[in-house]
């Protein structure tokens, strides 16, 4: 039955009771902790009643339960110190719903924390978390990002490091070991790889470095604080990345400093950002190395940078991302790169030995139509002045026609080094870059475009120079509006909104070209049509210089002085002024743990047949049978004592085939209130009264055999803090078999994993299910709220399924077998009607259209997503698919992939009341996938192709990594059925006629003349 093991996932520490998922003990007090000194390794506390308690972790085979215990017990003041040595962890730090604490290590190059048999993507994750420090450490070898912070306010990441192994998960790599870390986090940077192995060219034999070997297997991101406020990094290095070594995004307020980035893709990217700041680092070897830019589809895009006294030198690694990836677009050889951002100040910086360009200024004319018309797709205002460069632009790299062949055209910009080549030869500059180079293009003005509205019809707000705040969180318009960048007789307002200002103070060494606005693509369609019979030299150098005189902006355009805004406009552009952090001062607003005396007393009362211990739901009970919820405390499929009531969902979030046990105990005298505004409130369910108490019981069915075994039973309580804030504890409790076979759930808040076999029929579908897993989930405290956590609902683990459209429908239990629950009296009825007519519920419809399935059709009904024709349209009728497809969506994945929610910073949103368009990810590019997550493809819904859609890829067979697999956390085999449903959504539903489906045909043409000339598929150089 696959039993095994399940007692040994307590951890010998089930009778501790500690803070649930949302701690209700988060005061500034002291006082003892849980977690005890271990034989092997082991952990001490330091309790302080004044500034908070220290638990320290030492290496050894036990670390990771340490950790995992003095993790889900974090106190505001708490700090979380790992000793000096090696750690092999097998699960990620996370830290949740809790202020000012600190995670440190007794230096980056004394105390790494090795991920690499993890099971969770990040190393370490901050999520939604008010005053919060990572330092003194290195994290290594993480699934996927190392450092993340997700939703903090105030975040501190000092003397850190990212690394991955060299060669990571390559025949070539060099694993980061007990015995070795100390040298192997010391990367130099003395010769880079510059070209790729894996992409043969006998005229490039530059495939290895002697410092370290990149790797596409490597992580995400190294150092990675996304949609959060006040953020430092300071004395940070980032090795190895897939994507960005240290990387801000969405964020306001955001200073990264004295770090060194080399061996990443990218090393250092502000992205979305409003108010960054790059100073007194170094990028090195990596592909480029500095990139402030706006991402399309985002909850926010950027504005004022300032990027100062840093160095970018050598990087000249070849660019290991996965094609489709905006990184994937960067040439090697990048100094910095700006994209779509406007008002960033350059200066006192020093820029050498970078193959292609010291800074290319460029803009997503040059990458294709985003599809994406909120965000101003060029960099504006960008003023670069003091700048020492030196040796840009001498060694270009070459196409890469593997990828160019492999993406059928749609991936071309590596050849993009190899035009500005050409195009600077053509004007007698060389085959070479240059120390700065801009693409040219340049908007005017669209005066038939109207200011962009809300959902409303209403204008969107504007800053003081009129621009649009645009956002993910308003309807993608049909046009670009761009009038505030002209005046009334529709000139541009220069220097405002002029490209950059290039300040003659500059120190350009003669080894370079100096500048070079090469036009983009343009003019070299000519070029092939003027020489159509001899394809082989369309490109060559030779022809090009013959003919560059008569065809329009063919030849670069290497005037620099355009661009001495002083001189040419009469003005240069303001120097962007510091900014400070906004002051921090603790809210202090956390209720102290209750005594052991208190929680004795409330769990141990005496109990009363048939009711339950409502009194307790203020403490965390040791044993589940405390709080007397169910007629058998050895069977929580047996009838709940109370007001118990058992319910389903129409769809459920799919956890490895278990059945589900679900009951709500509404306490009495109290009822919940009916949610009748969902549309607005997407992450709600009904609410529920203070001292309520959810109850899911996760249990496995062989049902030959007559047998079903519960695992655990996770339950949400409903709380209160003094002040009046009111939030949601969850509590795991596993099921464990004592002396004399009986059964009993203990409290356990550190997570583990248990085998698990199923073989039994669905009572909707009558699909047999059959399989097993040695890896099924029993989740940390962490783990919980990391999906329960949502910015608009109740703190804490607030719940996720009972929603007034997932509850509309006749209760029937899941299990095949007999059990209690089956017995109560809304077996067989609606049941929201059921709640209504009970006195569990107020607010209520005046009346409830019950058709014959018991489906209130005055009610939104989510339907069930196996079941064809629930959604009440036509079986397997384009609609119905769509309403099932997106049922299942909802519930699986929309907790997280929701503009309030953990992957709010993705712009990939799956609620049931949006329209399907690029924010439900229709020809919408990937965030933050990295290598792993995109299984190859590019787009998150690739329309009629569900074998090219990372959506299918991620919930698919094929995606077994854990930095692939979706959802992140609950399952460790396929839901076969909805795999099968999503694709064929996905293949016979979604087409060309949705919103932003064209981005896919532009991005993969290169749209409208932006394309570079092609002989058969392949650009010829």
């Amino acid at each position: 039955m696959g039993t095994r093991n399940i007692a040994a996932v307590l951890l010998g520490a089930a009778l501790v009771t500690l803070g649930g998922c949302w701690s209700s003990g988060n005061d500034s007090g002291g006082g003892s902790a849980s977690v005890s000194p271990s034989g092997s390794g082991g952990s001490t506390v330091t309790p302080s009643e004044a500034n908070g308690r220290v638990f320290l972790i030492k290496p050894g085979p036990n670390a990771t339960t340490d950790m995992v215990k003095a993790m889900v017990q974090l106190k505001p003041k708490d700090v979380l110190r790992f000793d000096c040595g090696f750690f092999n962890l097998t699960t990620g730090i996370q830290i949740t719903a809790t202020e000012d604490v600190t995670i440190e290590g007794c230096g980056k190059d004394n105390t790494f924390l090795s991920f690499r048999d993890s099971n969770s993507q990040e190393g370490f994750l901050a999520s939604n978390v008010v005053g919060v420090t990572l330092q003194d450490l290195t994290i290594g070898d993480s699934p996927g990002d190392a450092i993340k912070m997700k939703g903090v306010n105030h975040g501190n990441i000092l003397r850190a490091r990212a690394i991955w192994s060299s060669g990571r998960k390559t025949a070539a790599e060099v694993p980061i070991t007990a015995q070795n870390f100390k040298q192997q986090v010391k990367v130099g940077c003395t010769d880079p790889a510059r070209h790729d192995p894996n992409n043969p060219n006998p005229l490039e034999t530059d495939h290895s470095s002697p410092d370290y070997t990149v790797s596409t297997a490597s992580g995400r991101y190294g150092i990675y604080p996304v949609q959060s406020r006040n953020i430092l990094v300071e004395d940070t290095e980032s090795i190895g990345a897939s994507d960005a070594g240290i990387y801000v995004g969405q964020t306001n307020i955001a200073k990264i400093r004295k770090s060194r980035a080399a061996f990443n893709v990218f090393g250092f990217e502000i992205e979305n950002v409003q108010n960054g700041e790059y100073s007194e680092n170094v990028a090195e070897c990596n592909s480029g190395g500095f990139l402030v830019y706006d991402l399309d589809n985002l909850t926010q895009y950027g504005s004022k940078s300032r990027v100062y006294n840093n160095i970018a030198r050598n990087n000249n690694t070849y660019n290991f991302a996965v094609p489709g990836s905006i990184v994937s677009n960067v040439p090697r050889g990048s100094g910095l790169i700006t994209l779509a951002y406007d008002k960033i100040d350059i200066f006192g910086n020093t820029f050498e030995n970078n193959g292609t360009a010291g800074i290319i200024l460029t803009s997503y004319d040059l990458l294709g139509e985003n599809g994406d018309r909120r965000m101003d797709v060029y960099s504006e205002a960008v003023n670069i002045y003091g700048n020492t460069f030196k040796n840009n632009g001498n060694d270009l790299p070459s196409p890469d026609f593997a990828t160019i062949v492999a993406t059928q055209g749609s991936q071309i910009s590596t050849a993009f080094p190899a035009v500005v080549g050409i195009k600077n030869a053509a004007a007698g500059g060389g085959y070479r870059g240059a120390h700065i180079v801009w693409d040219g293009y340049m908007d005017s003005l669209n005066k038939d475009c109207a200011a962009p509205t809300d959902k409303d019809g209403k204008p969107v707000p504007v800053d003081a120079e009129g621009k649009p705040i645009q956002g993910n969180q308003y309807p993608n318009p049909s046009c670009r509006y761009n009038k505030y960048k002209f005046d009334t007789q529709g000139k541009r307002i220069v220097p405002k909104w002029w490209f950059s200002c290039i300040n003659p103070d500059n120190n350009f060494s003669s080894d370079s070209l100096a500048f070079s606005n090469f036009h983009g693509t343009r003019g070299l369609d000519a070029v092939v049509n003027l020489n159509t019979n001899d394809p082989t030299k369309n490109l060559s150098v030779e022809y090009i210089n013959s003919i560059a005189s008569g065809i329009p902006l063919l030849a670069a355009d290497l005037d620099v002085s355009k661009h001495n805004c002083m001189a040419r406009f009469g003005a240069g552009l303001p120097h962007l002024p510091d900014f400070a952090f906004e002051p921090y001062t603790p809210t202090g607003a956390y209720a102290p743990e209750p005594v052991q005396a208190r929680v004795d007393a409330l769990c141990n009362a005496p109990q009363k047949a048939g009711e339950v211990n409502e009194a307790a739901y203020e403490v965390n009970c040791p044993d589940l049978a405390q709080y007397n919820l169910f007629a058998d405390a050895q069977d929580p499929r047996s009838m709940p004592n109370g007001q118990g009531m058992p319910y389903v969902l129409n769809t459920k979030l799919f956890s490895d085939y278990a059945l589900k046990h679900r009951v709500m105990f509404i306490p009495r005298g109290k009822k919940a209130v009916f949610l009748a505004d969902e549309d607005k409130r997407i992450n709600s369910t009904i609410d529920f009264p203070v001292g309520t108490i959810i109850a899911k019981t996760f249990a496995f069915v062989d049902q030959p055999k007559g047998t079903e075994m519960p695992y655990e039973t996770r339950l949400l309580i409903k709380r209160q803090r003094e002040d009046g804030q009111k939030y949601w504890e969850g509590l795991e409790y596993v099921w464990q078999t004592g002396e004399g076979g009986a059964r009993k759930a203990l409290l356990t808040q550190y997570g583990g994993t248990a085998s698990a076999s199923w073989d039994y029929v669905d009572n909707d579908t009558g699909v047999r299910h059959q399989g097993s897993t040695n890896e099924y989930l029993l989740p940390n405290a962490s783990q919980c709220s990391v999906c329960h956590s949502n910015n608009d609902v109740d703190p804490g683990t607030a719940p996720i399924g009972p929603k007034p459209r997932n509850l509309n429908r006749a209760y029937h239990t899941e299990s095949p077998l007999a059990v209690g629950q089956s017995q109560h009296a809304v077996n067989g009825k609606n049941q929201l009607k059921f709640m209504c007519d009970n006195g569990l519920m107020t607010g209520c419809p005046s009346s409830f259209n019950l058709d014959s399935r018991g489906v209130a059709t005055n009610v939104r009904h989510n339907p069930r997503f196996n079941m064809a024709g629930d959604s009440g349209l036509p079986a397997n009728s384009k609609g119905d698919i769509e309403a099932r497809a997106r049922s299942y969506l909802e519930a699986n994945c929309a907790h997280c992939h929701n503009e309030n929610g953990q992957a709010s910073n993705t712009g990939f949103y799956l609620d049931v009341f949006r329209r399907v368009d690029g924010n439900m990810g229709v020809c919408k590019k990937p965030t933050a996938s990295g290598t792993e997550g995109r299984g190859g493809r590019i787009y998150d819904i690739t329309p009629a192709h569900s074998d090219q859609s990372i959506l299918t890829y991620r919930i698919g067979p094929d995606a077994t990594a854990i930095a692939a697999r979706m959802p992140q956390l609950g399952r460790s085999v396929v839901d076969t059925e909805a795999v099968a449903l999503i694709s064929k959504w996905i293949d016979t539903v979604v087409d060309n006629t949705y919103d932003n489906a064209d981005a896919c045909q532009a991005s993969n043409n290169q749209q409208q003349g932006t394309s570079l000339p092609v002989v058969g598929t392949v650009p010829i150089p």
